[in-house]
Formats: C-alpha cells, structure tokens, sequence
C-alpha cells in the first residue's frame, strides 16, 4: 500500500485498498472459523473471540500505512483521536455470536468518515464472498456490479430484518415490541445476527426496510452509506437525519419509509 497524502485525497482512490484489506480479514476469519478459540464475555451475551482481536489488529496495520495520521473507531479497542479529519470506523468481525457458533452469517465492516459523514464503506462476506462498497456520490457495487434498492411500495408486502440489543434480557426497550407489531404488518421479518449485512442486503434489493435501536458507529457506518448510495433512505425511527452516533436506525428502498415510521411510531 502506498502512503497518500490527506490534503490531496479522494475516497475512490482508497477503494481497491481498503477492499485488499477487508477480504484479508475476512479470510483469516473463514480460514480459522471451525478452530478451537478462546471466547470472552463483554457482557452477558455479549461475545468476543481472539479471532475478534486478530481481525481487527491486521485492519488497523494495513490502514495505519494507509493513511498515517487518521484517527480510529473499532470494537474491540483500537480507538485513536487526533486532529485528523479523517476516521476509520471498524468492525472487524460483525456477528460475533455467529462466528463463536459456526453460524455462517457475519461480516468484515469498514468506513471512512471525513469531517463527521461517511465517505466510503466496504462490507465483506467470505461466507458467500461478496464485497459491498460505496464510496459518497458513487453507485453502490457488488462484487464490481451496480446495485439498487428494491421498489416494493407495500409494508405488507415487505421483508424487513432486524435485531436486538445486548441488553435485550434485562431492559425494556429491547426492540420486542417493534418486532410483533411489524410481524403483523409487514410479509415477514427477518433477524440474521448481522446489522452490517441487514443493510447491505436492503441496499441490493433481498431486504425492503431494516430497523434496530442501541447499535454502534462500527455496525452501521459502511452499511448505512451502501444503502444510501443504492438509492435508500436512512434515518432515525421519526424520520430525521441518521447519524451513526445515532440511538436508532431505521433504513429502506424509501418507497415504504413512512409506512415504517408509522409503526414505530405506534403504541404498544
């Protein structure tokens, strides 16, 4: 990898890089998925293996040398601030659980966020081995191929994913009540372990809408700017602008987004 000076940087430039580096990851995970690990608790069901921790040490090296001076955000603890304008926002392994289960839905997700908005996002699946990017004011691609958001236009004919917070066993704004009320309304609901994936399926069409409440920058960033550059809408549950520090998401082809606010928006 070549050192690029920041001043003089566009994201498309770091595409290819940043893609090398998210299927290395990806590899070292496939590669040691069914090996004996080592599994840490962060919380009560909460996971992370040391699979984790070498997925997101190669992450940082390889973007470290891509850009020196950027500052980092990444689960497992490779955070970095400075007064860069740029960040990397990282999930070296999205679905931990998964993995920790041989549970084959999981994800390598990085994103560069650039004076506080994302500006390219690269997801990795080597179960299936697709690659989701999008760099901001570009299609979103994958595997090299331009994709599109569904055009579905009814809830009711919809298929939409979600999850549930860690703390699902002991708070009650678990995301249980959002969950019956859109099985009653939508065609059905999905809920794969993988925010990251969620939203890059949405973006190719195989999901129509996608909510979720107390996920991180790390889960969303990369995912949310493939939805939007594959024609979708992103926002919080009442329609307003989405950050990733954001306390809930809610994301679809934008044909059914009000529809999905409306049963957010519905007391139980």
């Amino acid at each position: 990898m070549k050192r690029r000076a920041v001043a003089t940087l566009q994201p498309t430039t770091l595409l290819p890089d940043v893609s090398a580096t998210a299927i290395a990851a990806g590899k070292l995970l496939l590669r040691n998925v069914s090996r004996h690990r080592l599994v840490h608790f962060k919380g009560k069901i909460n996971l992370v293996t040391e699979m984790d921790l070498r997925s997101e040490k190669l992450i940082v090296a390889r973007l470290r040398k891509l850009l020196p001076d950027a500052s980092f955000l990444a689960e497992e603890g490779s955070a970095v601030e400075n007064d860069a304008s740029y960040k990397w926002v990282i999930d070296p392994l999205d679905g931990t659980t998964n993995y920790a289960h041989t549970f084959p839905i999981w994800c390598v997700s990085i994103a560069l966020e650039w004076l506080g908005e994302i500006v390219l996002g690269c997801v990795y699946d080597p179960n299936r081995d697709e690659l989701f990017t999008a760099v901001r004011g570009k299609p979103a691609r994958l595997n090299g191929r331009l994709i599109r958001v569904s055009e579905r236009r009814r809830l009711d004919q919809s298929l939409l994913a979600t999850g549930f917070p860690y703390d699902v066993q002991t708070s009650s704004i678990n995301n249980l009540d959002h969950f019956v009320r859109f099985a009653k309304t939508a065609r059905a609901v999905r809920r794969a372990g993988s925010a990251a994936l969620d939203l890059c399926y949405l973006a190719m069409g195989r999901f129509d809408g996608f909510w979720e409440l107390k996920l991180h920058p790390w889960d969303t960033a990369a995912g949310t700017l493939i939805v939007k550059q594959a024609g979708g809408r992103v926002t919080d549950f009442r329609g307003k602008p989405y950050s990733i520090y954001s306390e809930n998401l809610l994301a679809s082809n934008n044909a059914i987004h009000s529809q999905m606010i409306r049963v957010l928006a519905t007391d139980t």
